[in-house]
């Protein structure tokens, strides 16, 4: 799998965030829709039902801010023994009827995102809940090249920047 933006893309399908592992909470898309996961989350609603996905409280610094956040971080894990787990984020998933809010584990190294991934990840998904653009450029790109990991910053941001204006 592959982190570009706030995805975490794999062969069959997008994580909005970290893939989430048991029980614990997820956002997936596919083909069939959006689907939320983990214990008492087990939620599927087709693209046509969807009527907004948004991402709150995604952790966002600049390039020296995060990688100062980063350091800060690993320090205070070595000496208070924790950091087992990357920060979460919000996303909301709003159809005609309801509105739900899952937290999700950032998927990024060090759990901040730069501020141009965060926006252009906000943008596709705007775009993936109005019908702008599909899952399948993103799944299709996940078959090719996910086993490859995570691209470099600028080909991630050219992706997010393709993925939205399809």
């Amino acid at each position: 799998m592959a982190m570009v933006g706030l995805f975490w893309v794999g062969k069959d399908s997008v994580y909005v965030g970290a893939e989430p592992e048991g029980a614990a909470p997820g956002v997936r898309l596919s083909e069939r829709g959006v689907e939320t996961l983990g214990a008492g989350r087990g939620r599927i609603w087709t693209w046509d039902e969807v009527v907004r996905i948004e991402a709150h409280d995604v952790p966002v610094r600049s390039g020296t801010r995060r990688l100062a956040s980063m350091a800060f971080d690993a320090a205070l894990a070595v000496v208070t023994g924790g950091g087992d787990l990357p920060p979460a984020f919000s996303v909301e998933v709003a159809t005609a009827e309801e509105t739900v809010q899952v937290d999700v584990h950032a998927a990024v190294a060090g759990g901040i995102y730069l501020p141009s991934e965060y926006e252009l990840s906000v943008t596709l998904l705007q775009r993936l809940a109005d019908g702008g653009t599909g899952i399948g450029d993103l799944l299709a790109w996940g078959r090719d090249h996910a086993a490859e990991g995570t691209p470099p910053r600028e080909e991630r941001e050219a992706l997010l920047r393709k993925w939205a204006e399809s």
